[in-house]
C-alpha cells in the first residue's frame, strides 16, 4: 500500500491530501527532517528521496491529541507501571493517536501519587504514542456528582497532597470542582506553575464557573456528564460552560455519554474552536465485551458501553479515530472542519500551539494518514512510521 515499513524513519510524504492550518493541499510533498516538519512543497520541486511514505491520495492529517484517557487495551494509568504505559501508547497509535495525557482516576493519596510518579520516569515509547504528561481527574470533585469516581476517597483539595503534583513536574492537567472549599486556591497556585484546570464532576452554580474561568480554569471535562445541568432559571455548570468563552469544552462523541443533536449544540455554541474531542477510555477499549475494573470499582461491558454497579457510565471503549467520525456524521462536518478539534483545538488548550496538532514548517512530525472512511492507515510519531494498517 505505501513505501515505508514500520518503525523507520522517513524523509518524506507524497501523494496526498494535506490539512494545514490554512487550506487543503494537493500536489505537495511534506519534508521531513528528524522529528520535525522541515517544509510543505509543491510536489515538482521536491527532491526525490528514497524515505518517503506515498499516501495514495488519502488525507494527511496532524496526529491525534487525547487529553482525557485512563487506558485501553487492558491497561490503565492507575495501574502505575512502565508496561501500562507503553502498550497504551501502542494501542492509542494504531487509532492514530500521536500524544496523550494518561488521566488518572480518584483514589488514596498514595496511588495517585504512584501513577504520577510512573508517568514521570516513564521513557517514551519508540513504537506509539507519546505521553505528554498526566491529567489528574478528582479526587477534588462533588460528591453530588461522582460519575464512575469512588465517593468514599472524594475530598477537600489539600495542599499537603496537591504540592506533590506540582513538584513532580509531570502534571499538566487537574479535573475539579470549583465550588470546593480550598478549589480556587488550587487553581491559582496551579496555573503559576503553567498547569491547565478543568471543571468537572461539578453542581457550581453559572456564577462560580465564571469565576472559577477568572481564577484560570479553562477547560470543562466531558462536557454534559458529571455537572449540573441547564435550566433557564439557573444555567448551572452546564451554562457556564457553553457560555463562557474562555473554556473549551471536553466532549465524549460516542452516541452513548452525549445525544448526537447535544454534540451538535456544543460545536455550534462554541464553534470548533473551543470543542476538544476525548475517548474518556478505560482498559476496556479495544477488548471484547466482558468484567473489568476502573478505579477500584467493577465495570461491565456490554455492547461496548462501559457502567458501574449503580448503572453509571465509567468511561468508555471509543477510540480518537472513531469520536472523529461520530462528529463528523453527528454534525455535518468535512474532515477539514472537524478535524481541530481532535488536533490543534487540545493543543492549544494544553500550550501546545504551533508544536504539536498542526501539519506546517517547525511542527513535530506527527502525522496521520486516513482513508474516506476516516479509517487510520499509517500512524508517524516523531518522523518514526509507528503503525501501518494490513
Amino acid at each position: 500500500m505505501m513505501h515505508a515499513d514500520r518503525g523507520i524513519t522517513i524523509m518524506q510524504i507524497i501523494n496526498g491530501k494535506i490539512i494545514t492550518p490554512d487550506a487543503v493541499l494537493t500536489d505537495h510533498t511534506i519534508v521531513l527532517e528528524g522529528d520535525r516538519i522541515h517544509a510543505i512543497v509543491p510536489a515538482h520541486s521536491a527532491p526525490s528521496d528514497p524515505d518517503r511514505l506515498d499516501a495514495h491520495g488519502q488525507w494527511i492529517v496532524p496526529g491525534f491529541i487525547d487529553v482525557h484517557v485512563h487506558g485501553g487495551d487492558g491497561n490503565d494509568t492507575m495501574d502505575a507501571t512502565p508496561t501500562a504505559i507503553q502498550a497504551m501508547g501502542r494501542f492509542f497509535a494504531r487509532h492514530g493517536v500521536t500524544s496523550y495525557f494518561p488521566t488518572t482516576m480518584s483514589a488514596p493519596a498514595d496511588a495517585i501519587a504512584r501513577a504520577i510518579s510512573n508517568v514521570a520516569s516513564c521513557p517514551q515509547p519508540q513504537d506509539g504514542a507519546q505521553h505528554l504528561g498526566v491529567h489528574v481527574e478528582g479526587p477534588y470533585l462533588s460528591k453530588d456528582f461522582p460519575g464512575a469516581q469512588l465517593p468514599d476517597v472524594l475530598r477537600l483539595p489539600d495542599p499537603s497532597e496537591y504540592q506533590y503534583w506540582f513538584e513532580s513536574e509531570v502534571v499538566r492537567l487537574i479535573t475539579v470542582a470549583p465550588e470546593l472549599p480550598g478549589a480556587l486556591g488550587l487553581i491559582d497556585e496551579g496555573v503559576r506553575q503553567g498547569i491547565e484546570f478543568a471543571i468537572g464532576h461539578s453542581g457550581a452554580s453559572y456564577e462560580q464557573v465564571i469565576t472559577a474561568a477568572d481564577h484560570g480554569a479553562r477547560q470543562a471535562t466531558h462536557t454534559y456528564n458529571g455537572m449540573l445541568g441547564l435550566h433557564h432559571r439557573n444555567p448551572g455548570t452546564l451554562g457556564g460552560v457553553l457560555l463562557e468563552d474562555r473554556i473549551y469544552g471536553q466532549i465524549i462523541s460516542d452516541g452513548i455519554h452525549t445525544h448526537p443533536a447535544m454534540v451538535k449544540l456544543l460545536v455550534r455554541a462554541k464553534g470548533t474552536d473551543r470543542v476538544i474531542l476525548i475517548t474518556d477510555a478505560i482498559r476496556a477499549a479495544g477488548l471484547p465485551d466482558g468484567d473489568y475494573d476502573l478505579g477500584e470499582q467493577p465495570v461491565t461491558v456490554r455492547d461496548g458501553v462501559c457502567r458501574i454497579a449503580n448503572g453509571s457510565l465509567a468511561g468508555s471503549t471509543a477510540t480518537m479515530d472513531g469520536v472523529l467520525r461520530n462528529v463528523m456524521q453527528f454534525t455535518g462536518l468535512t474532515l477539514p472542519e472537524a478535524i481541530p478539534m481532535a488536533t490543534s483545538v487540545p493543543a492549544k488548550a494544553m500550550n501546545l500551539a504551533g508544536r504539536k496538532g498542526v501539519l506546517q514548517p517547525g511542527a513535530d512530525a506527527d502525522i496521520v494518514l486516513l482513508n474516506e472512511a476516516i479509517d487510520v492507515q499509517a500512524t508517524i510519531v516523531c518522523g518514526r512510521v509507528v503503525y501501518q494498517s494490513s
